[in-house]
């Protein structure tokens, strides 16, 4: 303190000396966007190295306390499922157009996984299957004899409870895939801490109206998507 009282008010005496960029090599001097990726490459490596130890050693996988998510899911589970539907949660089977369900996804980086931890939403999903008794069917098969059964609309439940935000609402999308048109991808986005999650479906044209199931709501940290397929018609 006595050196400053010293040094009275002057303005910058107690700044360090700007020296002429002459004085250095130029070798020796870093663009600020490449200290900024150098900076940013060496944050994504410590990211991954804890992510690896963490998830290691946490039964969860990714060394989360995720039992009020586990919660959620066993409730929903609990509701059970409604006449022709089973659970849509497993990871997807099959090459090409036989692929149907979850994707698993390549990993990347975040802007905000330096404060948040990255981690893939919890889900409890049901597919609804059944038969089409449409006039060719009606002509070609019985009840003895039924016609093999069609995917006709699925129930996503995505389980959001630790959102930062959540004013904003998570969205889903739809993409086209590798396939001839027969599935798409349904993608489910949300913003930190949670990851993208996607499932294969079938592409059929959904059916948009609130008296034949269709539902998207978002409350209480949970996003529902409810959608029945248009019923396909026979045309000669």
């Amino acid at each position: 303190l006595s050196v400053l009282e010293e040094r009275g008010g002057a303005a910058g005496a107690c700044s360090p000396l700007l020296e002429p960029l002459a004085n250095y090599d130029g070798q020796d001097l870093l663009d600020p966007e490449e200290d900024e990726r150098i900076m940013r490459r060496v944050r994504e490596t410590l990211v991954d190295a804890f992510r690896d130890k963490t998830g290691a050693a946490s039964g969860s996988g990714d060394g989360l306390d995720r039992r009020h998510e586990d919660a959620m899911v066993a409730a929903e589970r609990a509701r059970g499922m409604e006449q022709g539907e089973t659970a849509f949660n497993a990871p997807g089977k099959g090459a090409a157009d036989e692929f149907h369900g979850e994707m698993s996804l390549p990993s990347r980086h975040y802007d905000w996984e330096d404060k948040y931890k990255p981690r893939k939403p919890r889900f409890f999903n049901r597919v609804k299957t059944g038969y089409e008794w449409n006039k060719y069917n009606q002509t070609h098969y019985d009840h003895d004899n039924p016609p093999p059964k069609r995917v006709q609309g699925y129930k996503f439940n995505i389980f959001y409870p630790d959102l930062i935000d959540k004013t904003k609402a998570p969205t889903y999308y739809l993409e086209k895939d590798d396939s001839n048109g027969e599935t798409v991808t349904l993608r489910f986005h949300a913003g930190p801490p949670y990851e993208d999650v996607a499932f294969k479906i079938v592409n059929c044209e959904w059916n948009l109206s609130h008296k034949f199931g269709f539902r998207v709501v978002f409350d209480r940290g949970v996003l529902q998507l409810y959608f029945n397929f248009k019923r396909w018609r026979y045309r000669r």
